[in-house]
């Protein structure tokens, strides 16, 4: 069968812009549609094109009526949601393929998907769940029953069994299908940061539940590991990238694996620089797992620290303190690794807590600030409760950059205040 899958563009939308004519955090970190790559790996009977609309300005009725596809898969992350719809009724319009919808959005509120033209709904991991569905599309099957997919029924309410995980049935038997993407090689170049990245993953999910994360709907909660040749295989599938995103939510979220993982490379003489996710508690509590990996060309972390309140940190189920990402920050700088910090600004910040957050990232010389806006996703336990907060349900403006619930500060002020910081924290910015 013909499959396209299809990536879609940068789509969301931005109140300060809109309203105020204030500049909003552009995108920095972009780069290959790893997920996308992954489910094709496993369509090896089928003849497969990966569509990155992000960089690519191909219409997409010319990619239709050119590949003639049989299914068409589309995924959405929550601020991307209504633009695929838009995608998938078009396609409808040129073509009976049947439509399929995944991604977090999917994963956690597939209601959301649950009309025309789309024909199924798959949720949390997609790579087996979508080339089973494949096989029965192309063998002609109509009473489809797959877990982990949901059969659009419009009007009615949605029936799926879930798919039960576990850590030894979602490896990547074959390397993901870093080919279909070549053409869009040199576009995953981040100028701003004079980086190509090359994406891999180790492990899926996280096995914390911070309360405004999304990844949860990933893999019903679990942690599942990659087995370490299929790293190592994936690793060597990218010679000519020599800095790999390792796109996971934790990457040493089990520190059993990360070692024995650290040895893999090593041994396979593997020389690459990496950029991963850590919490400030892994840092804290393994530092030898750090200094094994600073030693394989570990370059750069994300942590999360969120917040410099403890209470609010609290509040979003963090399981960490300011003094903790204090010893986490220091035993970085120790080492000398990059860190990119994740801040979540507040909608109910005043001009005090901006000047406070300001001070911090300062004062810790955090190399790349990363500030998102408190946004409650649907299907998050933040989203649970604070929907009777929210004021701005198009998801549009669901990007982490618009505030969704009233501001403290009269709105315009709050922008400036993130925009002007924005600046300032990236005005030296590094990775």
């Amino acid at each position: 069968m013909n499959i396209l899958l299809i990536n879609p563009p940068n789509c969301g939308r931005s109140i300060p812009e809109e309203r105020y004519g204030i500049d909003s955090l552009k995108q920095i970190f972009r780069g290959e549609p790893l997920a996308l790559e992954v489910v094709a790996s496993g369509l090896t009977d089928h003849d497969v094109t990966i569509l990155d609309l992000k960089v690519d300005n191909t219409d997409l009725q010319e990619t239709i009526r050119a590949g003639k596809p049989d299914i068409i898969g589309f995924t959405a992350m929550t601020c991307e949601a209504n633009t695929v719809k838009k995608l998938a009724r078009q396609a409808r319009s040129l073509c009976d393929a049947t439509l399929v919808i995944g991604g977090i959005h999917a994963s956690n509120v597939p209601e959301y998907f649950n009309e025309e033209p789309f024909d199924y709904i798959v949720l949390g991991l997609g790579k087996d769940s979508f080339c089973q569905l494949s096989t029965l599309l192309e063998q002609g099957k109509s009473d489809i029953v797959i877990p982990g997919i949901a059969r659009v029924t419009p009007g009615q309410a949605l029936s799926w069994s879930p798919r039960r995980y576990k850590s030894i049935d979602q490896p990547i038997n074959h390397a993901p299908r870093y080919d279909l993407i070549e053409s869009y090689r040199d576009d995953y170049f981040l100028a701003k940061l004079n980086v190509a990245l090359g994406f891999v993953v180790t492990a899926f999910g996280c096995p914390f539940n911070c309360s405004f994360c999304c990844i949860a709907g990933q893999c019903g909660g679990q942690y599942l590991t990659q087995p370490i040749d299929a790293v190592i295989r994936d690793l060597q599938s990218l010679p000519d990238i020599p800095f790999i995103r390792l796109v996971d939510a934790n990457t040493f979220g089990s520190p059993a694996h990360a070692e024995e993982l650290y040895r893999a490379i090593k041994q396979a003489g593997i020389k690459k620089n990496y950029l991963i996710d850590v919490r400030a508690d892994t840092v804290v509590r393994h530092p030898v797992l750090l200094q094994q990996w600073k030693e394989i060309g570990l370059r750069s972390v994300v942590i999360g620290f969120e917040e410099i309140n403890d209470q609010r940190l609290a509040q979003m189920n963090k399981q960490g303190t300011q003094a903790l990402n204090d010893e986490a920050l220091l035993r970085l700088k120790e080492l000398d690794i990059t860190v990119v910090g994740d801040f979540i600004v507040d909608p109910d910040y005043s001009h005090d807590d901006f000047d406070t957050l300001e001070r911090y990232i300062t004062s810790h010389k955090i190399d790349l600030p990363m500030l998102t806006i408190m946004t409650p996703l649907p299907g998050t336990p933040i989203y649970d409760s604070m929907k009777e907060r929210i004021t701005e349900h198009n998801l549009d403006y669901y990007t982490l950059t618009n505030a969704v619930t009233r501001t403290r500060l009269p709105e315009k002020e709050f922008y400036t205040r993130y925009a002007n910081l924005l600046r300032a924290c990236h005005a030296q910015a590094k990775l």
